[in-house]
């Protein structure tokens, strides 16, 4: 037998997962870790933390499946995207604290570029809008805030990358300096028609070319992790961000086919296939994936509190103990929740509203508000913000054939139950959820040679429950305008 190690590197854990090659899991691990905010809108995290616990998970991985690296044939990541980090091509040494995808200290300097001529070339380059949530303007902030960072960049001495390039970086023992063509198209700085690095724009930014990765498809051979870590030369040959990967996972494989992944923030992707679509209601254009030199595009919208504001209600306000206690709670309140609405805000609104200045807040608190009431309206708004992000999809005339929903939140049946409500829409959750660090497997294997297809991914995809909706058109509309009308407020200066 032969088994693939995947990694998939998160914003608040790094997990690891052994497989065989029919996609069975057959031992997991899992690091959780607590970033740092510096400041209101700054969020961090240590770039060793990251590479630490990802090689303990790895190694839990192997010990829970009673294998050795030996076993192994290969490696796939999937990553955290839009994360910058900098670090010193010699000694490996970080110049900063990783910026991670949810930081919003460039808030100010993308209002700027947003009136900017510079504005609709990035998009007609990148596919994205302009937002502190990308990596352009992570590393020219710390380019330009960092005593002496831009003259060792100028000098050729840094490295740049996403989380997937730190990690690569780290398990080849600085070998590889490489990314795949999702994260590349995740950073502001990238060209998704000719599939390179934009002159234009790393001269706009301020980044030295020098600094950058090499782009690969999505499987290929990233390079050789070193023998010290596992027992032997393994071969890194998948690797994806994190919302593409979750796409393979969900063997989202032909146009319309949509996936939602609930972590930390939440990731809608609808695959158009070799259809690069043009959003016109601020939905992100990207790769979905890139096999043989053909990329793959898709749709995205993408809010930044999910998981997160679920986690908030247990770590900040104490109103549960587990994140599991909230779908007993949700099942025992009313579906009105006596008219609370929570805007979870915490760092900005994304798509489609992409305000990074706004705020949380609690609507329609009363006397007879409890507990119980605040929790389910969290879980009930990040159902909204998902209704948003699908009724942009549409809206941009992309088709939306099936929806699978994975990652945390897919585990609550309540809540995915209320989505379908809220969507008007079938909602399918797979066997196994983890859809994420599977795909960054199926790369790997695709990349190997041990899977010869994309048939054969999708071809083991398993549903688990499906979902439809069950509620009237008009409680549902009276539900969504109660959330446009806090979501009004939350963007008032």
């Amino acid at each position: 037998m032969t088994y693939i190690l995947a990694l998939d590197q998160g914003t608040s854990s790094s997990k690891a997962t052994i497989f065989d090659r029919n996609g069975l899991a057959l031992g997991r691990g899992q690091v959780e870790y607590d970033n740092i905010f510096p400041r209101d809108g700054w969020v961090e995290q240590v770039p060793e933390v990251l590479w630490d616990t990802s090689l303990a998970a790895a190694r839990e991985a192997l010990k829970v499946s009673g294998l050795r690296g030996l076993d192994l044939t290969c490696i796939g990541i999937a990553n955290q995207r839009e994360t910058a980090l900098v670090w010193d091509r010699q000694t490996g040494e970080s110049v900063y604290n990783a910026i991670i995808w949810q930081d919003r200290r460039t808030a100010d300097r993308c209002e700027e570029l947003t009136t900017h001529e510079i504005a609709e070339v990035i998009n007609s380059i990148t596919g994205l809008l302009i937002d502190p949530y990308f990596s352009a303007t992570k590393v020219q902030w710390i380019l330009e805030n960092i005593a002496g960072v831009r003259e060792r960049a100028e000098s050729g001495d840094l490295c740049f990358g996403t989380v997937d390039t730190y990690l690569i970086w780290k398990l080849t023992k600085g070998a590889s300096h490489v990314t795949d063509a999702t994260n590349a198209s995740r950073t502001l700085l990238y060209d998704i028609d000719s599939l390179m690095w934009s002159d234009q724009l790393l001269d706009f930014f301020g980044v030295p070319h020098s600094m950058l990765p090499t782009v690969h498809d999505s499987s290929a051979l990233f390079g050789q992790v070193s023998g010290e870590y596992f027992g032997k030369e393994i071969p890194i040959t998948g690797v994806a961000g994190d919302q593409q990967a979750a796409l393979i996972g969900q063997a989202c494989f032909s146009p319309g086919m949509t996936k939602i992944t609930y972590g930390t923030g939440c990731f809608a992707m609808v695959n158009t296939g070799t259809n690069r679509l043009k959003s016109k209601h601020n939905l992100l254009t990207t790769i979905a994936y890139q096999l043989a030199g053909q990329p793959i595009y898709a749709l995205e919208g993408s809010i930044f509190s999910a998981g997160v504001a679920i986690k908030w209600l247990r770590d900040n306000l104490g109103l549960i103990k587990t994140v599991e206690e909230t779908e007993v709670i949700a099942q025992k309140t009313d579906d009105h929740v006596k008219g609370v609405v929570v805007v979870p805000a915490f760092t900005g609104l994304g798509a489609p509203y992409w305000a990074p200045d706004s705020r949380a807040l609690i609507a329609g608190l009363t006397l007879d508000t409890t507990t119980n009431d605040i929790v389910t309206a969290t879980l009930q708004s990040i159902g909204f913000q998902t209704a948003d992000l699908i009724e942009a999809i549409l809206a941009d005339e992309a088709i939306v054939s099936e929806l699978r929903v994975d990652g945390g939140m897919a585990s609550n049946s309540w809540f995915c139950q209320f989505l379908s409500d809220i969507l008007s829409l079938p909602v399918e959750r797979p066997g196994d959820t983890e859809t994420t660090i599977l795909g960054a497997a199926m790369l790997a294997g695709l990349g190997s040679g041990m899977i010869s297809e994309l048939d054969e991914i999708a071809e083991r995809w398993s549903l688990d429950s499906s979902y439809r909706p069950s509620i009237a058109i008009a409680k549902r509309d009276s539900m969504l305008g109660s959330w446009r009308s806090a979501v009004k407020r939350a963007l008032l200066p």
